[in-house]
């Protein structure tokens, strides 16, 4: 190759080169500002959002997902509309990544379900760690709360995993959201025995043990003229972490106390008559 040849692509290339800086450079310089720019605002806005999440006391395992879901977004829009500003057709693209999606979307569909439960389990909060509840066909006291799953433990030390579009989706029955507790009993006496009697001892056993609340005021009622036994209902109110000590203990006392007081506890009886048949 020659010297006038040489010449003549240096100067070819030279016209290539100034032909795509006159054409993209302004296009990139414009990408880079826009970058900088939307990378600075994208900024501002995940701070204001995550000023707002603690404000409205967004839980503190969901604030950090939902800063870097925004983000991520957001940055994701701004590469787009770069790419748009410097000549990228983006129509295909966006076709790609929107049929890539619900490519996605119908396989982990489960996934998101339960997401999309923990999202909303975590925002209006209808349990937190610690309440005891009974949800799914399952009751324990909730362990931890994330964002696919909510862990239980059972009063007998099993963990239970439940995932949170069910959940979420399902009725749940919070035994901690209030102050106060129900224990309900139904005591059982043989007929014959003396009612007021009855009532006595057992409104003594309640009023002698403190952690039966004295308002509302507890009940002692007949409830039933059952087959062997004349029922009483029983009810009383504790706090929650009181409920199983108390229903434990009321058992056990009324037994013993029915035994000193001669009060009869009936058990199924039945009556076989035999007849000689010649």
């Amino acid at each position: 190759m020659d010297t006038s040849e040489m010449t003549a692509d240096a100067l070819k290339y030279k016209d290539y080169a100034i032909d795509f800086i006159m054409n993209y450079g302004p296009k990139l310089i414009g990408a880079i500002v826009v970058l900088i720019i939307g990378l600075w605002i994208i900024k501002l806005i995940t701070k204001s959002v995550n000023r707002v999440m603690v404000r409205s006391n967004v839980d503190d395992s969901l604030r950090p997902f939902l800063k870097s879901l925004v983000n991520s977004l957001l940055k994701a829009l701004l590469v787009i509309s770069i790419m748009g500003m410097v000549g990228i057709e983006m129509t295909s693209f966006i076709a790609i990544l929107g049929a890539a999606g619900l490519a996605v979307g119908m396989a982990l569909s489960g996934t998101l379900q339960n997401f999309a439960g923990g999202v909303m389990i975590l925002i209006f909060k209808p349990f937190k760690v610690g309440d005891y509840i009974e949800a799914q066909g399952y009751a324990g006291s909730v362990k931890s709360i994330q964002i696919f799953i909510t862990v239980l433990t059972t009063p007998d030390n099993k963990t239970i995993i439940i995932p949170n579009g069910g959940l979420s989706n399902g009725s749940v029955v919070n035994y901690s959201t209030q102050d106060t507790r129900r224990v309900d009993w139904t005591f059982g006496v043989s007929y014959g025995s003396d009612i007021e009697h009855v009532r006595k001892v057992i409104t003594g056993l309640i009023e002698a043990d403190e952690r039966i609340l004295k308002e509302p005021a507890p009940l002692v009622k007949v409830t039933a003229l059952a087959d062997s036994s004349v029922n009483f209902v029983v009810r009383g109110w504790v706090v929650p972490s009181d409920y199983w000590d108390v229903y434990f203990a009321m058992n056990e006392n009324v037994y013993t106390k029915f035994n000193k007081e001669g009060i009869g506890i009936p058990f199924p009886q039945m009556d076989v008559h035999v007849n000689n048949v010649k």
